[in-house]
């Protein structure tokens, strides 16, 4: 049977971790999770650990000292989870923007539906962002259609989050050449995947904005992501990608 692993980065999570942990467990697919904390001084890592007593064979936690980025996060998670051999390895949020249950879906797409990378689209059937301040979703929205004009990839959703990749897809992407730490992390990540070959397809998701926590979302952030596409484009000009086998 093949292996399916869920990272979920976190800081200051305490609202939310055991919800969505219990959530994810309580599928019918058969996920492990993996969260990665950055040194939550609110005691999220605290709450993982109680919870590994009762999920000792499923839950796993990595902690971090300090708030080292979502991009570092993930990259810790990728090679953590290649390294124990998962086939099929997600990105996901722990505040429930991202529902659990749209897990196998993203699973099924890359299993059946012939995708090397699953992505949660907010944008490929419309806008559907909830409780969102409409600012907020022109940013996004604006965003989404810069990247992908600078950098031509065929993606509506190109800052998505929500993601299901083969590993051959995390195998084949020099983990250590992403250097984007925030909001251009993902665009990176796609592109990047672009570049190698590899076959990307959305699927339509509701993104519900978060109602316990804090947001982690700044202006700088978005700066980021803005001047890292024009980057992205340029290097791409002069790198040699590895391709999928």
């Amino acid at each position: 049977m093949d292996s399916k692993l869920v990272i979920i980065p976190t800081y200051n999570e305490k609202e939310n971790i055991e919800n969505i942990i219990r959530a994810v467990f309580g599928l019918d697919t058969d996920f492990h999770v993996l969260i990665i904390d950055d040194g939550s001084p609110d005691g999220t890592a605290n709450i993982v650990k109680r919870l590994q007593t009762e999920f000792s064979e499923s839950l796993f936690l990595i902690e971090r000292s300090g708030k080292l980025g979502l991009g570092t996060a993930y990259i810790a998670g990728f090679k953590w989870g290649l390294q124990h051999e998962y086939d099929y390895i997600f990105e996901m949020d722990a505040d429930f923007s991202h529902n659990p249950a749209d897990l196998p879906r993203l699973l099924n797409a890359c299993a059946n539906e012939g995708a090397d990378v699953a992505i949660g689209s907010r944008y490929i059937s419309g806008v559907n962002v909830v409780n969102w301040p409409v600012g907020r979703v022109l940013m996004s929205y604006c965003a989404s259609k810069y990247v992908r004009f600078i950098l031509g990839m065929k993606i509506a959703d190109t800052t998505a989050g929500f993601k299901c990749y083969r590993s051959k897809v995390l195998e084949t992407i020099e983990l250590d050449k992403i250097r984007f730490k925030g909001y251009a992390f993902q665009i990176e990540m796609k592109f990047t995947a672009y570049k190698c070959g590899f076959i990307l397809k959305e699927v339509p998701i509701i993104f519900i904005n978060r109602e316990l926590g804090v947001s982690k979302m700044s202006g700088g952030i978005f700066g980021e992501a803005f001047l890292g596409v024009i980057k992205l484009k340029v290097e791409s000009w002069f790198r040699k990608y590895p391709q999928k086998s």
